[in-house]
């Protein structure tokens, strides 16, 4: 298991025995986002979704004062991006529990110098399109819009098939 400190948060990677601890912080996030009408993500989450990107040691869940305060994939490949060149880090299923409300941007932080760390040029990231809230946090982070794409699966999910999502792409230069 490596850890890695950034600031007051500990960054975990996040390993088998984790999976329920990842699944609950995005649940809890869902649970959130649902109540306030927000439909970016699923109700809840599924194993299978989650597994894949632990076992390839891409998903970390973020520490405070012991506590899970909030979880986050990163990874070096999205097909979603395959139009646009350069190599890259991205950003996947962030998300924090309410106690650790404005944990965010230090995730991006943190995310950013990961990416810089290997030698990417930009972080890249997509959430839904119908959700304006996370759009402008993500522009007044730096990012910029990139376009708006459709991706299989549930938000959250991705799939070849079934429901089709319209994203929008986002993209940090570093």
């Amino acid at each position: 298991m490596t850890s890695r400190i950034h600031g007051d948060l500990q960054f975990v990677r996040a390993t088998a025995a984790d999976v329920a601890d990842v699944l609950a912080v995005l649940d809890h996030a869902a649970a959130w986002l649902t109540a306030a009408g927000i439909q970016q993500w699923p109700d809840r989450f599924v194993t299978e979704w989650i597994t894949p990107a632990v076992e390839r040691g891409e998903t970390w869940l973020v520490r405070a004062n012991g506590r899970t305060a909030g979880t986050v994939t990163l990874d070096w490949s999205d097909p979603v991006w395959s139009d646009c060149l350069g190599r890259a880090g991205y950003l996947h299923r962030m998300a924090v529990e309410r106690w650790a409300a404005g944990t965010g941007s230090a995730i991006l932080t943190w995310a950013a110098d990961r990416a810089r760390a290997h030698d990417a040029a930009v972080l890249r990231l997509d959430c839904v399109a119908t959700n304006p809230g996370l759009r402008v946090y993500y522009e007044a982070a730096g990012f910029h819009h990139r376009g708006d794409v459709e991706v299989g699966g549930a938000p959250g999910q991705r799939s070849r098939g079934g429901t089709r999502t319209l994203v929008s792409r986002y993209e940090l230069l570093l």
